[in-house]
């Protein structure tokens, strides 16, 4: 491939101003539109060697036929220009929102002549007051019910409340007492309007001024005999704490702020925003992005705060971001101008901000994975990656059955690997094998050793797995177990840590039987390397009928064995999610095997000690760490741990040194 791009302009042609570039494809379709601070810089980064390139920019440079711009003055018209661009042309390079959902709001009509509310998902009627937006319908309605037992507001639509207006007589509401009766004359409109302006000023504060008044009033009629309205104070006192209970205070009373909490991989990203006001969490909204090319941090919250803050969402004071964007003061000059005063993005690094930040985190990691099970989980999704699997590799068939493989190890120790099936794009979790390595050079010697293992049980029925090497796979486990002595034998209950031996038991011949399905497409993870080992595998076992493929976690390329470039599947598709899913799920598995072995393998050298139970185990590890640590002290040392004596100190000492 030639570095040149023939419509790259001269850097002399580029201006140095501000302002906002597009690329476009031979039909004029616009791919991708950026802005710069200094536009001749950034470009310049596009035309760089095409062999630098992350591979899915030099995808976007090289479907591109030309690139052109607009200078403005200054960044934030740049920021402007470049979110009007992108909503008018959908550029498909673009980060692509998949945020279908409509969050519902509590909202007060403050411009009518009485005031009433309501739930709704619009956020344009004129002169209300909106209140949220709320995780879920229901949230909405419980606070409404709890509010109008201490305000009791109108609630009905304007056509009810125009009937009761003729008629005299109190709507539904008026009639159960949740309404004070506006409409049929049972309090005037002032007053009514008095009883809104106490509700909006207690939910826009939630302070307990009102709580504290309505007590005392409470008292004040419980003194004087006047129990009925003590009883109805009682009654506002106890719905206006419920409500401040199911708001829960996370910061100070007079914090006002917007925190997004953020989690992406190579394809998408799924974003948490707390909506805290007041010192409570007001609202939660979540939505997940698609990104086409490769974005830092910095650059996909730059994407996300032109998304949050369009439409009728007004930013507070301060925005809690987990990394700030390159140009942060174009981005509050630009949020300035929305909320008509000044706006601040901060990056929480420590104190009870950025504890909340890790908390919304934590919500967009669970979205995320959430956002993928479903989407692979999809028939149709499902059914459309298998086909583009089958053609983006060349396979005969659609890979109905399809088996990855990971190796984890810790420095080169505990080394160990995992297989997982997954049948019609779905896991097949009872056919999950876990292979024990008891040395390797590398990974590629592991997994080489692995596959060979494995592909022996695809051989005919007459044939019988060889004999492995020295040092080569010692167990095969349906979950953790201890390794078998015959290298034939497979462990396949999932309790008890007893080898079975397979000669002896027609159950386990039936599992072994089973772990002879041939799968339709192999996958390691890894790129040129651990294809070429399982390609080698694959070779010697003389197995034929199966598809093999790598898929490289850094750029998601996908590399079929004697290749020299990778498939590069679309950033969006089903398919790459599909495999990204079935590597997650093979890394997962590994290094939740490999965690129990090395815990496992601690608790049994320190158990072996005369005299260490497993109390004093526990004791020992924590205040030492390791094994590798309590090694390393004096007996002195290790004298002073509660519960171990000199006596014993010298045996664990002797023991570990010997």
């Amino acid at each position: 491939m030639s570095d040149a791009l023939s419509y790259r302009p001269k850097a002399g042609e580029i201006p140095t101003e501000p302002g906002v570039y597009r690329f476009r494809d031979p039909s004029g379709r616009v791919l991708y539109v950026g802005k710069a601070k200094n536009l001749r810089a950034r470009l310049s980064n596009y035309f760089a060697p095409l062999s630098s390139l992350h591979e899915r920019t030099r995808r976007m440079v090289t479907t591109a036929t030309s690139v052109e711009w607009t200078t403005v003055g200054t960044e934030v018209e740049a920021l402007q220009l470049e979110w009007t661009w992108i909503n008018e042309f959908d550029p498909p390079f673009n980060v692509q929102f998949k945020d279908d959902k409509s969050y519902p709001y509590l909202a007060v009509t403050l411009a009518d002549e009485a005031p009433r509310a309501l739930v709704t998902r619009t956020t344009g009627i004129k002169g209300a007051r909106y209140f949220g937006p709320y995780p879920k319908v229901w949230a909405v309605h419980e606070t409404i019910d709890l509010m109008l037992k201490a305000f009791p507001i109108r609630t009905c639509n304007n056509a009810n409340y125009k009937r009761a207006m003729q008629s005299g007589k109190p709507c539904f509401a008026g009639q159960i007492g949740r309404c004070f009766g506006p409409c049929s004359g049972t309090v005037g409109i002032e007053e009514h309007r008095a009883i809104v302006n106490e509700f909006v000023s207690f939910m826009g504060s939630q302070d307990r001024k009102l709580i504290n008044s309505l007590t005392a009033e409470m008292k004040e009629a419980a003194l004087s005999q006047d129990y009925e309205t003590a009883a109805r104070r009682r009654d506002q006192v106890k719905a206006l704490n419920s409500v401040l209970e199911k708001s829960a205070v996370v910061l100070r009373d007079n914090v006002d702020i917007d925190l997004f909490g953020i989690e992406q991989d190579e394809l998408a990203a799924a974003v948490q925003l707390f909506i805290v006001r007041g010192g409570r969490i007001r609202g939660v909204r979540g939505w997940v992005v698609d990104k086409e090319l490769d974005l830092s941090m910095s650059e996909l919250v730059d994407s996300i705060m032109q998304t949050a803050y369009t439409g009728d969402a007004v930013p507070p004071r301060e925005i809690v971001l987990p990394e700030l964007p390159d140009d942060a003061d174009a981005l509050e000059g630009w949020l300035g101008e929305i909320a008509k005063r000044k706006v601040r993005l901060v990056a929480a690094q420590r104190g009870e901000k950025a504890a909340l930040l890790t908390t919304a985190t934590q919500n967009a990691k669970q979205a995320l994975m959430l956002y993928k099970t479903r989407r692979s989980s999809d028939f149709v999704a499902r059914s459309k990656a298998l086909e583009d699997l089958q053609e983006a590799l060349g396979m005969d068939s659609a890979p109905l059955r399809m088996e990855c493989y990971d190796v984890s190890h810790l420095g080169g120790t505990n080394i160990v690997a995992s297989m997982v099936v997954f049948e019609d794009g779905l896991p097949r979790k009872d056919e999950y094998r876990r292979f024990g390595v008891p040395e390797s050079t590398d990974d590629t010697d592991s997994l080489y050793r692995v596959l060979t293992r494995r592909l022996a049980y695809l051989r005919p029925d007459d044939a019988t797995p060889e004999a492995l090497p020295t040092g080569g796979v010692i167990s095969v486990t349906e979950a953790p177990a201890a390794a078998a002595p015959d290298l034939d034998a497979v462990t396949v209950e999932a309790g008890p840590d007893v080898p079975i031996d397979t000669a002896d038991s027609t159950e386990v011949a039936a599992k072994r039987k089973k772990f002879r399905y041939q799968p339709n497409l192999l996958i390691v993870d890894g790129g040129q390397p651990q294809v070429a080992a399982a390609a080698r595998a694959l070779r010697e076992s003389g197995v034929e009928g199966i598809t093999l493929c790598g898929i490289a976690k850094r750029l998601e390329e996908i590399w079929l064995p004697d290749s020299d470039y990778p498939v590069i599947l679309p950033r969006n598709s089903d398919a790459l999610f599909l495999i990204q899913r079935i590597r997650d799920e093979a890394h997962r598995f590994a290094i939740t095997h490999q965690r129990a072995r090395r815990k496992r393998d601690i608790n049994t050298i320190l158990g072996e000690i005369p005299g260490l139970g497993p109390a004093r185990i526990k004791v020992l590890l924590q205040h030492f760490g390791s094994v590798t640590r309590l090694r390393e002290a004096s007996v002195d040392s290790i004298a002073e741990i509660r519960g171990i004596g000199p006596a014993l100190a010298e045996g664990i000492h002797r023991h570990l040194r010997a």
